[in-house]
């Protein structure tokens, strides 16, 4: 076997991405998965890459933002070398506007995103009359952001995943021969809890969400934001909405009557899918580290060995810049890791 590089634990939305960069940085990388690509939280349906709002500026908000920014020259780049469609598009986002307390709110954002996006992108009030597919708005305006985009989770993992084997990278099922590289561990809500045992202290856990897959096709559509639900128009031609949120379920992942009742408030709120017919339900437990923000950096008191965990709502999002930042720490000994996002932020 030739030596490696780097050894990444986890094929799911951080670990292929950053096997990817690494590959583009010449590196000979090995990714360790035994249930496969995508097996757990990164097999999702939703894709929804939405931006904080543009206020109150912080670390954590620039880093999403200049991902966000990265994402297409990301993706572009990943489908080119794989031949397969990871289903990314910057196709925006409709949110309703309740009251005039929002409004004034929606309004004051909209100044703010001219400074803070750096006219890269924007947060405007339009009105909802001429929006197509619009979630119905009290005040009769909409809040429309460029920034927001979507992605197939799924079919992006299998894309990255053929992209990092057309440039020689290996995605195995089990070890074989010595760990005789640097090691990234991004497993998910499982590594969390393996993390928290070898801390012994907790640093994360798996929030459950689910979420439903419609046959309505609105490929060309900004996804929506209403009643804290999402729907997102997929490039195939299909809508995904969701999903939901849950710190209390029973083992396992299955879908339940929650998400029977995710889909029966879906239809309400926009009438034009009212008929759509479900043709796929997805559960899944998602890594949520302590600080609520993606947890990155060494492994306390284990040389060699990084962490790339806890993208919880916001991995696919993120991932771009958390793909670079991590293979400037592991492949060439630098970091600009916000400092929310490291490892002892989690401690």
């Amino acid at each position: 076997m030739a030596i490696l590089d780097l050894t990444i634990r986890g094929a799911g939305i951080f670990g292929l991405s950053i096997a990817w960069e690494a590959t583009l940085r010449g590196a000979k990388v090995r990714v360790v998965d035994p249930a496969g690509v995508a097996a757990g939280a990164s097999g999702g349906i939703v894709g929804a890459l939405a931006p904080h709002t543009p206020e109150r500026w912080n670390d954590k908000k620039a880093f999403q933002f200049e991902s966000l920014i990265m994402a297409a020259d990301f993706w572009a780049g990943v489908d080119a070398a794989s031949g397969l469609p990871s289903g990314y598009g910057r196709t925006g986002r409709l949110q309703p506007i309740a009251d005039e307390a929002a409004l004034t709110l929606a309004r004051e954002r909209a100044e703010q995103a001219k400074t803070l996006w750096q006219g890269r992108a924007s947060w405007n009030v339009i009105e909802a009359a001429g929006a197509t597919m619009a979630p119905p708005s009290p005040t009769g305006l909409l809040i429309h952001d460029t920034l927001s985009a979507r992605i197939h989770p799924r079919d992006a993992c299998n894309s990255l995943a053929a992209a990092i084997r057309a440039r020689g990278g290996q995605i195995v099922a089990s070890d074989e021969g010595p760990e005789n590289a640097p090691v990234i561990w991004a497993t998910g809500h499982q590594g969390l809890s393996d993390l928290s045992r070898a801390l012994d202290r907790p640093v994360g856990n798996g929030v459950k969400g689910q979420a439903a897959l419609l046959a309505h096709d609105a490929r060309d559509l900004p996804q929506v934001f209403a009643e804290t639900l999402h729907f997102i128009p997929h490039g195939d031609g299909t809508l995904a909405i969701g999903s939901t949120t849950e710190r209390e379920f029973d083992e396992g992942s299955a879908t339940d009557a929650r998400l029977d009742d995710l889909v029966e408030r879906a239809r309400a709120v926009l009438p034009a899918i009212a008929k759509a017919r479900v043709i796929q339900r997805w559960a899944g437990l998602r890594p949520r580290a302590k600080s609520r923000a993606p947890m990155l950096g060494p492994w306390p008191d284990r040389p060699g060995h990084f962490i790339a965990n806890g993208g919880f709502k916001i991995g696919f999002g993120m991932a771009p810049k958390i793909a670079a930042v991590m293979a400037d720490l592991v492949l060439e000994g630098r970091g600009e890791i916000p400092a929310d996002f490291r490892v002892e932020a989690n401690l």
